[in-house]
C-alpha cells in the first residue's frame, strides 16, 4: 500500500492528478487512515499530526504524482438575510453556539440541524436546505499561525 506523508496545498500543484479521493468534512480531518481513490487503489495517509485537508489539496504520492482531495457534497443549511447587518447578527448567533460555519459575503453554510434552523428563522434568517462541499472557518484556536506562546499578556 502506498504511504502518503506530504500535503501540497490547493493551488500549489498543477497538472492532472494520478487519482482522487472524495471525502466529506469529517473525513478530511485526519492523521492516519486508509483512503480509497476513485480508481479503487488504496493509499495510507500517514501524517505527523491530524490535519484538515481542503478541497483541491494534493497528497504527494511517493513515486511521483498527486492524489487530489475532493470535498464531497453534504447536507447543509444555507442562511441568508435581508441585509449585511442582519447576516452579521446571524453569524454572531451561530458563533455563540460554537457551530462550524462557512462564511461568504452573502450567505453562511452550516451543517443541517432543524433545531438551529428554527432558532435562526426566529431571528429573521432565510433558510434553505442545500447539498454542497463544506469547508468551514478554522476558528480562533484552530491554527496558531505562528502565535505559539502563552497568553499571559
Amino acid at each position: 500500500m502506498t504511504a502518503i506523508t506530504d500535503i501540497l496545498p490547493a493551488g500549489a500543484w498543477t497538472g492532472d492528478p494520478a487519482d482522487q479521493v472524495t471525502l466529506d468534512y469529517d473525513g478530511r480531518h485526519r492523521r492516519r487512515i486508509v483512503l480509497t481513490g476513485a480508481s479503487g487503489a488504496e493509499y495510507l495517509l500517514d501524517l505527523a499530526e491530524a490535519t484538515h485537508l481542503k478541497d483541491g489539496d494534493g497528497l504527494q504520492l511517493p513515486g511521483g504524482g498527486i492524489l487530489a482531495v475532493v470535498a464531497k457534497p453534504e447536507p447543509l443549511l444555507e442562511i441568508t438575510a435581508h441585509s449585511p447587518a442582519e447576516l452579521i447578527r446571524l453569524a454572531w448567533h451561530i458563533g455563540n453556539r460554537h457551530l462550524a460555519a462557512q462564511v461568504f459575503a452573502d450567505r453562511i453554510l452550516i451543517r443541517r440541524d432543524h433545531v438551529i434552523a428554527h432558532m435562526l428563522e426566529h431571528q429573521g434568517a432565510h433558510i434553505r436546505d442545500v447539498e454542497a462541499a463544506f469547508d468551514p472557518e478554522g476558528g480562533a484556536y484552530h491554527d496558531h499561525g505562528g502565535h505559539e506562546h502563552g497568553h499571559g499578556h
